[in-house]
């Protein structure tokens, strides 16, 4: 019995218009700003080329510690004055570091933006970096690191990563350090890293009223007393696939479950076939109602939720199953995914079920930007991937209109079922003979 006899159709697509953008160059940095009319919240985000994959080996974690150490005080305020001029405005300062980029978020209401992003490019250029207050922050990311490495999928994660992109390589390694990483941060680290690559202008992003916000004065805000060129822009990372799987089992005596992370490297994120790839991954791994958590846990009942998907940045992308099963069902979960997997490869997907992956996709598109802080997270990809203005109109058309031949087709290159990695977090006295029986592939043991 169940609640509703039959699943309502997607309906139809309505219009989307991506805001209106103006430019301005100023104090040698770029002003990009997105029209909301009437919107009393504005969001700027200063995006510097100061992203983790600039960090020093060994050291994996320093930009994310220099980002929580932000608020920690600046060479004109101590932190307790930093929060209160904050908090006098309104306002909400985000740092966060991804591979590529470093950014710095304010939101603040509209007649207070330009004093926040003053406050921001303050905590951004001149951080005070006590050195009591670098090592408590890194202390405080190594605690909960471990608390976090403690629990099943950090170590999967870094072992498929590892084995992907190669141990010695930097995008081979977590992107925000392990505990040991992390620990081994100095204070000199830190200011190294902020020497190095935080003081040029970079890009300011800006969603809001811009009828009442001047994009000259933020840009003069954010970039005043910066200097240098723009670094130059690595290409993409060569990779192949192999043609044979690998097992890696990361060994967890007494988990009652197993942590599976399965997939292969895959273009970076300025493909042509980015489109027919995420709709081909909605359809096989993305949404509630793929191929993939259909079949493991709605008919299988081997797990709570799986996905499948693609995650691509500026130099490199990556396929990727991510799902706990328990540990009895390990090895039938393992099979039943690879044959999803290879079925989409062979055989493509359905009118049927791209319809409701284009009307998701689409759907998800529109809804996500609805506020200043999404819209410059949009503007952020348009900037990172040096996308055209109209990028998001073009790729919401893209996903309602891309045929069918083209998704089944892009499946058909992008995926590898035969050369995946698997990742095996678990009881290895439990599950090892089973895998070894089931003839998946080669079986090496985790040194992570």
């Amino acid at each position: 019995m169940t609640l509703i006899a039959t699943r309502p159709d997607p309906g139809q697509a309505r219009p989307y218009t991506f805001p209106d953008l103006q430019r301005v160059t100023v104090a040698g940095g770029t002003v990009i700003g997105a029209h909301l009319p009437g919107q009393l919240l504005a969001t700027a985000m200063l995006m510097l080329d100061a992203g983790a994959a600039r960090e020093t080996r060994g050291r994996e974690g320093t930009a994310t510690v220099l980002a929580k150490s932000l608020e920690e005080g600046t060479r004109r305020r101590d932190s307790a004055a930093y929060a209160i001029a904050l908090e006098s405005l309104g306002a909400e300062l985000a740092p966060s570091v991804d591979w590529d980029t470093f950014r710095v978020g304010v939101s603040a209401p509209v007649p207070q933006l330009l004093d926040a992003v003053r406050l921001a490019a303050e905590a951004t250029r001149t951080p005070k970096l006590d050195p009591a207050d670098v090592a408590r922050v890194r202390d405080d990311e190594v605690t909960a690191l471990r608390m976090d490495w403690a629990q099943p999928g950090p170590r999967a994660d870094a072992a498929l990563r590892a084995d992907l992109f190669g141990a010695a390589e930097r995008f081979g390694r977590p992107m925000h350090g392990d505990p040991t990483s992390v620990a081994a941060v100095t204070v000199d680290d830190v200011l190294a890293f902020h020497e190095s690559w935080m003081l040029r202008p970079g890009v300011l992003l800006v969603a809001g009223d811009l009828d009442t916000l001047d994009l000259a004065a933020l840009g003069e805000a954010a970039f005043g007393g910066t200097g240098g060129d723009p670094l130059p822009v690595e290409g993409p990372l060569d990779f192949s696939v192999r043609d044979h799987r690998r097992i890696i089992l990361v060994d967890r005596p007494g988990s009652v479950q197993s942590t599976l992370r399965i997939g292969h490297r895959s273009p970076e994120r300025a493909t042509s076939d980015y489109v027919q790839m995420t709709l081909a991954a909605t359809i096989l791994g993305g949404a509630f109602t793929s191929r993939l958590n259909h079949l493991i846990r709605e008919v299988k009942g081997y797990t709570y939720g799986i996905r499948g998907s693609y995650a691509m940045s500026r130099r490199f992308g990556r396929f990727e199953v991510a799902a706990g099963v328990q540990t009895a069902v390990t090895v039938p979960a393992i099979v039943d995914t690879l044959g999803e997997i290879d079925r989409t490869q062979q055989d493509g997907v359905t009118e049927d079920e791209l319809a409701v992956a284009r009307s998701w996709r689409a759907g998800q598109l529109s809804v996500e930007m609805q506020t200043p802080g999404s819209i410059v997270g949009a503007l952020s990809t348009l900037v990172l991937y040096g996308l055209p203005d109209d990028y998001y109109p073009q790729l919401r058309r893209s996903y309602l209109e891309t045929p069918l031949a083209e998704v089944s087709a892009a499946a058909g290159r992008h995926l590898h079922p035969h050369g995946l990695t698997l990742v095996v977090e678990g009881d290895a006295a439990i599950i090892r003979d089973e895998l070894v029986a089931a003839e998946i592939g080669e079986i090496v043991d985790s040194k992570i």
